[in-house]
This record gives structure tokens, sequence and C-alpha cells, in this order.
């Protein structure tokens, strides 16, 4: 299995490095990083001319890039989208789990009927045949229903610190999404979360939040066995 970058033409202004940036970022967020013999090579040339660019200013996205964790630079080597050892990448699933467990009782202390409600819209859209659905498509879906959580908790300091580990954690669940039946699982988890926060019930709210992720982490623990043994990136051609 290999997984290349995807990049679009972009047209030059004056927020040219912002769209640089965002354009590299929203591609490395789409890339399949845990996958198995996953190909993270991400070639400069080729995406200078995709996005119509020169590559000075793609190298200063890059650099930006690297500055926030998305990708590291080796010198003399070249540029890799950053991978997570089998420890770290647990460590993340912990964390995830905490932020957004936290976030779930705080969206029923202050969320509205409503914004509960549009909860419930993305949890019923796939009904039960989620196994059947696209991968990738309920994987989307998926990342959805939990930054939904986190936006009704209101807490800018939880949403900013998720962010940070948004590229692992989606890229995380775009693999494991397929395996072991989780995609079928992950339906029955949403709709009993979504009941307990329409029931206001902060506890079992953010215990059955925490819970679903922590599936997750054993889930990886149990399964992934090989991650430490793949290397963590491909160069980047100059």
């Amino acid at each position: 299995m290999t997984t290349s970058i995807r990049l679009k033409p972009l047209a030059v202004s004056a927020t040219l490095k912002d769209r640089i940036y965002n354009a590299l970022r929203g591609a490395i967020l789409n890339m399949n990083i845990y996958g198995e013999g996953a190909d993270l090579r991400l070639d400069e040339r080729k995406m200078a001319a995709e996005l119509g660019i020169s590559r000075t200013p793609l190298r200063e996205a890059v650099a930006r890039l690297e500055h926030d964790g998305y990708v590291e630079i080796r010198p003399r080597k070249g540029v890799y989208v950053r991978r997570k050892s089998l420890d770290e990448v647990l460590e993340v699933i912990v964390v995830w789990a905490a932020i957004e467990s936290m976030a779930a009782r705080l969206a029923v202390e202050i969320a509205d009927d409503a914004e509960l409600h549009s909860l419930r819209e993305l949890g019923t859209e796939f009904g039960g045949n989620a196994a059947r659905a696209d991968i990738l498509e309920y994987t989307g879906h998926n990342i959805r229903f939990h930054q939904r959580i986190l936006d009704l908790s209101g807490c800018a300091m939880l949403i900013s610190i998720a962010d940070g580990l948004f590229l692992h954690m989606q890229a995380v669940r775009q693999r494991a999404m397929g395996e072991s039946d989780r995609a079928g699982r992950s339906v029955v988890d949403h709709m009993a979360i979504i009941e307990a926060l329409e029931s206001r019930d902060a506890d079992l709210a953010s215990q059955l939040v925490r819970e679903h992720t922590m599936r997750l982490h054993e889930h990886v623990r149990r399964t992934w066995t090989g991650l430490e043994t793949q290397s963590g990136a491909q160069g980047m051609s100059a």
C-alpha cells in the first residue's frame, strides 16, 4: 500500500504563504500515514508543480510545518512526514480520551438542546450500515462527530490542544476503522454517547466517551505490533 500527497494549483495572492501552508497541511491530514507500507515521501518538485508555485515559498511553508510538528527536516536527507512510534501513538490516544471526556462533560453543562441534536444527526447518518460504507467516508464522518463534541465544550484551550493531536488521531482512526469491525462498533458507541448527552448525564457521557477512545487504544496496543519496525517516514526529494 502506498500513500501520496495530492495537491491542487494555487492562485498567487497576498496570502500566498498561508495558502501554501494550508494546502500542504490539509493534504498531510488526508494521508494515511499509519497505513501498512505507506509511502510518505514528499516530492518537492512535484508539489511545487501541482501548486503552480516556485520552490522557495514551498520550502518556507515546509519549515512552518516542521515547527508545528507535521514534518521533520533531516539535514542532507530530506523532509519527512512525522509519524509517531507505537508508544507515542498510544500516549496520543490517552490524551485525546482525557480531553474529549472533559469536553463531553462541559457540553452537557453548556450546549443547548439544538446543539446536542446536531450530534444525533451525525450519529444516524450511516444508521447501522457503517460496516458497508466506504471506510474513508465513514472515517471522515467519525472525525466530525468527535470534533463536534469538542466544539460543544465551548473551551478554546481544549479545542486548541486537540487540534495539535488531530493529524495523528485522524490517521490512526483512518487505519483502525477498517479493522476488526470497528466501524460497526463505532456507530453503537456514538448512539450511546448521544443518549447520555441528551439526558444531561455528565458523568455517563464523560465515561462513555473515554471508554470509546480507550477501546481504540486497546485495539492499537494489541494489533499494531509492526508499527515499531516501520520506517517513520520516507524522504522528500530535492
